[in-house]
């Protein structure tokens, strides 16, 4: 378990998986909650980070933007990136900021991808946290979303949902039938994001954002 920070409410952004869009709704979230942002593990793209991409997003002047604990240098599962760099990472060794304002961290895949040999994504979770959970439609999603929250539940976690992409009405359905928890809303397959694109779906979300805290 990440080292807990003190006065601060934490929400934890994970997906269903790789490129789901956990960046576009981790800075959805944090400009409707106002809050700061730290990813604690970034894999590959240094040169312009999630941490960067969800700065430039954001059009409020109170968000403060945390340094990864561990920044690696291959796009790849944080454990192999780690032992490609000569890096040993462990849920102890991340720091979570300390800040009394909420804030939102971001995880990197699904919640089972492994950061060493013996920890997942799943043990960089807060105790306290709230966690959403971001689905994106494609063949096998439905499974993936049902097996995460499951996962997430079997923990004392109850996430929150939200759909990203195109509509797909059946499967957004059954989701909603079994899984159980509530559904925040859906970002749509917009043909560009901007701090304006962002402001809008932050403000779409604020009200029930802002009842999980």
């Amino acid at each position: 378990m990440a080292k807990k920070s003190k006065n601060s409410q934490h929400i934890f952004i994970t997906g269903i998986g790789t490129e789901v869009g956990k960046t576009i709704i981790s800075a959805i979230v944090t400009e409707a909650l106002q809050a700061d942002y730290f990813k604690p593990i970034q894999a590959g793209d240094l040169d312009y980070a999630d941490m960067d991409k969800v700065q430039s997003l954001i059009s409020n002047d109170k968000s403060k933007f945390h340094k990864n604990s561990f920044a690696l240098n291959t796009p790849m599962s944080p454990h192999a990136a780690a032992d490609i760099d000569g890096v040993k990472i462990e849920a102890k060794s991340v720091k979570i900021p300390n800040t009394k304002n909420t804030l939102v961290i971001e995880g990197a895949g699904g919640l089972l991808v492994p950061i060493n040999d013996t920890e997942t994504i799943l043990d960089l979770i807060p105790k306290d946290a709230k966690v959403v959970l971001v689905s994106r439609h494609y063949l096998g999603s439905i499974n993936h979303t049902l097996l995460s929250v499951k996962i997430l539940q079997d923990r004392g976690i109850e996430p929150v949902i939200i759909f990203n992409g195109k509509e797909h009405p059946t499967t957004e359905a059954i989701i909603r039938k079994m899984a159980g928890c509530q559904i925040i809303g859906r970002v749509d397959e917009e043909p560009y994001f901007d701090q304006r694109v962002v402001a809008e779906y932050a403000d779409l979300f604020k009200e029930s954002l802002e009842a999980l805290l």
